[in-house]
C-alpha cells in the first residue's frame, strides 16, 4: 500500500486525465443527445449529477491511496489540472472539436466544466479527519 501512497500524485494526474479524455470523447459522440442548452431541467440535472459522480470518483482516490487531508488537496487540485489546462483548448476551439453542438453552446459548456472542476477541489478540501492507522 505504501507504494500508491509514494506515487499519488501521479496517479492523481492519471485519473484526471483519464476522466478528463472519457467525458471529452462522450461529449464529442454524442453531447448533442444529452447536453441540451435549451432545456432548464435538463442542464439542472447535468449540473446535480455532477456532484455524486464526481464526488465518488475523488473520494475514491483518496481513500484507495490511504491520503491525509493535505494529501487530499494536493490530490484534487492535481486531479483538475489535466483537464483545466486541456479544456482551455476544447473551448477555444468548442466547434472544430464538437462539431454536433452549436457554438453557442460553449458558454454553458465552459460553465459546467468550471462547476465540474471545483467539485473535485470542495471534496479534497471538505474530507473528514482520517482516523491514525494502528501500526
Amino acid at each position: 500500500m505504501k507504494t500508491h501512497k509514494v506515487n499519488y500524485k501521479l496517479i492523481s494526474f492519471i485519473v484526471g486525465f483519464l476522466v478528463w479524455l472519457s467525458a471529452t470523447v462522450l461529449f464529442r459522440v454524442a453531447g448533442h443527445y444529452f447536453f441540451i442548452v435549451d432545456n432548464a431541467l435538463v442542464m439542472a440535472v447535468l449540473y446535480v449529477i455532477l456532484i455524486p459522480t464526481l464526488g465518488f470518483i475523488s473520494t475514491s482516490v483518496f481513500n484507495k491511496l490511504n491520503l491525509n487531508n493535505l494529501e487530499s488537496i494536493k490530490s484534487a487540485a492535481i486531479m483538475v489540472l489535466p483537464g483545466m489546462l486541456l479544456d482551455t483548448v476544447c473551448i477555444e476551439f468548442f466547434e472544430n472539436l464538437f462539431p454536433n453542438m452549436p457554438e453557442t453552446y460553449s458558454k454553458t459548456f465552459a460553465s459546467w466544466l468550471m462547476f465540474a472542476y471545483s467539485i473535485v477541489l470542495i471534496f479534497g478540501l471538505l474530507r473528514k479527519k482520517q482516523k491514525k492507522e494502528i501500526e
